[in-house]
Parts: structure tokens; C-alpha cells; sequence
């Protein structure tokens, strides 16, 4: 049997020569035009980057190298006595674009126990932040800690040819994943459990041994299968994925790159909506005295909260145009798991009632239900009441998807990021201001 690496190896030869028809025979054909909205307003929509690993369909929502969740969930091996597939066996999926068999995912989960253990330092420095650092420093600080341990860097040094790049990435890519579980793990037992850390359990796999060192029983391992699936990749354009992608575009290695990454998660446009939803819904619960809304005492919240001027957060997405499948998948797992739990319940009243008002009022685009309206509900249910603490799960399964990418960002031989920037006089004079 071809090992993941081999099986990557072939890939990445056979594709390599459709990127260079593109470009050298295609490569001035036009893809799309620029408005000034878009030159201002952040680049949205505009088509300008590459990715293989997935692709946000606005009717579909996310799919992975094809898949939708559905399918990807349903095609996956599952864990052994567990609901969700392997974390190990996604990522397999993410590379290559094949659905692993059992036996490669089992090749994945021993690469992973292999690479799993964190340097000293790590802890060291973890230990020796102040007390009330953010987890999102901390984690960010950890990554760019390790950077001296890069595979890349040694080869780069050594004179390695740009076809070979992607090797030791692929190295540095396995190593800092393998790892950033534990590291996440340590974060919040350091910070939220008295330093109380919990070894890792060499038999498990990712997901479950995240659940272990947290400290929280199960369910909670499948709870943390599915999140991490969940929020992995979301085409290469969002702040995480993108920053992600730019820095190693500089030949920067995956340990610079992902640290970066989880800096611009942790923008509060970003990762943390999870958290403020959350906090929102916690607000509504007040305001209602606790008890379970009817279905018309929640309609006559939503109306008396948007005509305030406010919004309900969670609902509506940049690009979906249906109830986002992640919230979807999260959903199911809550009625199956939790359905009477009191925050879930406000949770489904408002799933039930929120899209018909707003596509009354006509403002939103989307009135649907996004992944933030759920995920940060069942974190809460199983203990984890840290909010802080959300965008780290958010950035461990993210990474998946972007290490990825930037393994074929290498072994396609992308170049550097540069886009050209206008002046706003120039932008005025191609609006034909005076």
C-alpha cells in the first residue's frame, strides 16, 4: 500500500502540468472584472486566488475536494464505537482528494501519534506568559515558537530545487498538526484548570485524545470530531485561510504561516462570532426570565430587536444562500444529543422563526442560519464555558485546510502575492469624478 506521502507524491506530478497548460497557454484569458465597490470594499467576490481543497457553493455550502458535509461525514471511516469519522481520514481527504480507506487512515493516525509530542520550551514559554494572555496569543506564540523546528527552512537552506519544495513542507505540515491538539489542550488546562495538565493517551485518535487531555467526557470526542471537520477550510479568500496562504507565499514556512493565520482568526469579524452569539442568546435568555419562548414570543423579540435597529446574530453569510450545512451537521447532533437542554431549546425556536421575518423585512441577503448560531451552544453544554477559549478549537481544525493548501500552493509552484493598488485619486478618475 502506497503511503499518504507516495499517494501525494503521484497527485502532485499528475497535476502539475494542467497549472502550466493554464498558464502557458491561458494564461490571458480573462476570469472576471474588477468594480471600484470591490477595489474598496475589501476585494469581495472578486476571482483572483486558487484552490483545489474545497469550494463554497452559495446553494450547497461548503464542499470538500467535491463533497458536501453530508457526503463527506457519511463517506469517511468512522471511529470504532464512535458517531464521527477520523479527524486523520479527513485530512487524508483534503490532500489527496481521495476518500481513505481504513487501513490509510490508520497510516495517518500513526503519523500523527509519531509527530504528537510537544517541545519542552513550548510549555516553558506558555508557562512564563502572563496570566491573563488571550488564548489566541497563546496559541499563536506556541506555533511561531516552533519555528526553529522547520523541515523546510533545513532543506530551503541546504539548496533543496522548487519542485521539492512541498516535501518538507508536507513534514512541517504533519508535525505542527500532530501537535497543535495537545498545545490547545495545554492552553486550557494551563489558563482555565490550574495548570492541571492531562498526559495524552498514545491509543487514541486526534479527536479523541483532544477530548482527554480537555477533560471532558463523552460525547465530547465526537463533539470535537465534528468541529474540527466543520470549520477546517472555507475556500482560501476568508482572513484565516488567506493570511494563511499569503505569508507562505513569501517561501515563509507552515509554522510563520498558521501562526499568522490564527492572528487574523481572532479578529472579532472572523472567529469570534461563535462566542458573541453565544453571549447574545445567553441576553435573550435573561430578557425572557429563562423559560422556553413560545413560537410567537420569539417573533415578537426578533421584530422589536431589528426594528431597534439591532441584528440577530448568526443568521445571514457572505455567500450562502441556504441554511449553512455546518450548522446543519451541528443541529442534528443537538437533537440527538442535547434536545432538551434550555439554551438549545431558544437555539431551535429561533432556527424556526428568525428566516421568515428577515425575508419579510427584505434586508438580508441570506436569512439563513450560518455555523456560528450552533457551535458555540454545544461547546457550553459540555462544560466549555471559556469563550475566549472557542477561536482556539476554531484554529485547530482551520489549520487542516490551510496546511493543506499551502502543501499544494508548493508543489504547484505558486509565486509570491502581489496585487497592485490604486490611489483613490485614480479610482476617481476611472469613475470619471471630477
Amino acid at each position: 500500500m502506497a503511503t499518504l506521502k507516495e499517494k501525494l507524491l503521484k497527485k502532485i506530478e499528475e497535476w502539475r502540468p494542467r497549472t502550466v497548460k493554464l498558464l502557458k497557454e491561458h494564461g490571458d484569458v480573462k476570469v472576471g472584472e474588477v468594480t471600484i465597490a470591490q477595489t474598496i470594499g475589501g476585494m469581495r467576490g472578486v476571482k483572483c486566488l486558487t484552490t483545489d481543497i474545497s469550494y463554497l457553493d452559495p446553494f450547497e455550502g461548503i464542499r470538500f475536494r467535491g463533497y458536501t458535509i453530508p457526503e463527506t461525514l457519511a463517506a469517511l471511516p468512522k471511529v470504532p464505537g464512535r458517531e464521527m469519522p477520523f479527524v486523520e481520514g479527513f485530512f487524508h481527504l483534503l490532500l489527496t482528494g481521495d476518500v481513505p480507506t481504513e487501513a490509510e487512515v490508520k497510516e495517518v493516525e500513526a503519523e500523527f501519534k509519531k509527530r504528537r509530542e510537544v517541545p519542552k520550551y513550548v510549555y516553558d514559554m506558555l508557562r512564563a506568559l502572563p496570566k491573563d494572555s488571550h488564548p489566541m496569543a497563546m496559541f499563536s506564540a506556541a506555533i511561531v515558537a516552533m519555528q526553529r523546528e522547520s523541515e523546510f527552512v533545513k532543506k530551503y537552506n541546504a539548496g533543496i530545487s522548487k519542485m521539492d519544495y512541498w516535501d518538507p513542507t508536507y513534514e512541517d505540515a504533519l508535525n505542527l498538526l500532530a501537535k497543535l491538539p495537545t498545545i490547545a489542550a495545554f492552553i486550557y488546562r494551563l489558563k482555565y484548570k490550574n495548570d492541571k495538565i492531562i498526559p495524552a493517551d498514545p491509543k487514541l485518535d486526534l479527536g479523541g485524545n483532544f477530548a482527554h487531555m480537555m477533560g471532558i467526557d463523552k460525547p465530547y470526542d465526537d463533539v470535537a470530531r465534528l468541529y474540527f471537520i466543520l470549520h477546517s477550510d472555507h475556500e482560501s479568500g476568508n482572513v484565516s485561510a488567506h493570511t494563511g496562504h499569503l505569508v507562505a507565499s513569501a517561501l515563509s514556512d507552515i509554522y510563520y504561516a498558521i501562526s499568522a493565520m490564527i492572528n487574523g482568526l481572532a479578529g472579532p469579524l472572523h472567529g469570534l462570532a461563535n462566542q458573541e452569539v453565544l453571549s447574545w442568546i445567553q441576553g435573550v435568555m435573561d430578557k425572557m426570565g429563562g423559560k422556553v419562548p413560545t413560537e410567537e414570543e420569539m417573533k415578537k423579540f426578533v421584530w422589536d430587536t431589528l426594528n431597534s435597529g439591532q441584528v440577530i446574530p448568526g443568521f445571514g453569510h457572505a455567500v450562502l444562500r441556504k441554511t449553512d450545512p455546518r450548522y446543519q451537521a451541528q443541529r442534528e447532533f443537538c437533537l440527538k444529543h442535547l434536545p432538551d437542554d434550555l439554551i438549545f431549546k431558544y437555539v431551535d425556536v429561533l432556527y424556526k422563526v428568525t428566516p421568515p421575518i428577515l425575508q419579510e423585512q427584505g434586508k438580508a441577503k441570506n436569512p439563513w442560519p450560518n455555523v456560528d448560531a450552533q457551535s458555540g451552544v454545544i461547546q457550553w453544554y459540555y462544560g466549555l464555558t471559556e469563550y475566549d477559549f472557542y477561536t482556539v478549537l476554531f484554529g485547530v481544525g482551520r489549520a487542516l485546510g490551510v496546511c493543506a493548501n499551502i502543501v499544494w500552493d508548493r508543489a504547484l509552484g505558486y509565486p509570491i502575492e502581489r496585487p497592485k493598488s490604486l490611489t483613490t485619486a485614480m479610482l476617481e478618475e476611472i469613475a470619471g469624478i471630477k
